[in-house]
């Protein structure tokens, strides 16, 4: 999640002040995400320096707008017209608990998988749930909705994503799986990264 982009992309709306800022995004996102006012500010401060924002003076109440740029503008446009890329870096820890279960000696992969898709199952009737009564057919209902949408999404994918682990962790016995501890000295410095093509 971009907080930097989407509070400029609030701020391409007009000059707002930090706790608005905090209003309009959790306005536009369903609160599921809240930021509190230090990363506001802080955020706002770095756009400042890299010349996508100009503070303003303050308000007879104190409040001080912060006004996007026209470096600000163009950022909002490219980041609007850009697919998010899906890094290979990030850390999933259920993957990599699985996979340190999988091949662990003595360790239950199979009550690993079971136990968790009890709790991911419960997790999606949560949130299908939670989206089935709110009916909201305002802006931020529309909002939320895609938010939550997307979570359900989600955990039905992690579902059938728990049900591939268990196909693949039958087809092999358990001394085929496991992994002991290897004398091998490690050698210094990081290991290279797989190439996206050898992960295709």
């Amino acid at each position: 999640m971009s907080v930097r982009q989407s509070l400029l992309a609030i701020l391409a709306q007009g000059p707002c002040y930090g706790h608005q800022l905090r209003h309009e995004f959790d306005r536009r996102t369903g609160s599921v995400w809240p930021l509190n006012v230090g990363q506001i500010y802080n955020t706002l401060e770095r756009l400042e320096r890299d010349g996508l924002v100009d503070r303003g003076d303050a308000d007879a109440q104190g409040h001080v707008y912060w006004e996007i740029t026209e470096a600000g503008m163009t950022e909002v446009d490219r980041w609007l017209a850009a697919p998010v890329e899906r890094g290979l870096a990030t850390r999933d820890e259920l993957a990599i608990k699985l996979a340190v279960a999988a091949t662990l000696p003595g360790a239950d992969a199979a009550d690993v998988v079971a136990t968790q898709r009890v709790a991911s199952r419960r997790h999606l009737g949560t949130l299908r749930d939670a989206r089935d009564s709110r009916e909201d057919d305002t802006p931020e209902g529309l909002a939320w909705s895609l938010v939550v949408d997307s979570m359900i999404f989600a955990a039905d994918a992690e579902l059938r994503w728990l049900d591939h682990v268990q196909d693949r962790l039958a087809e092999h016995p358990e001394h085929a799986v496991a992994l002991e501890l290897t004398a091998d000295r490690p050698k210094r410095g990081r290991p290279a990264r797989p190439s996206v093509a050898a992960l295709a």
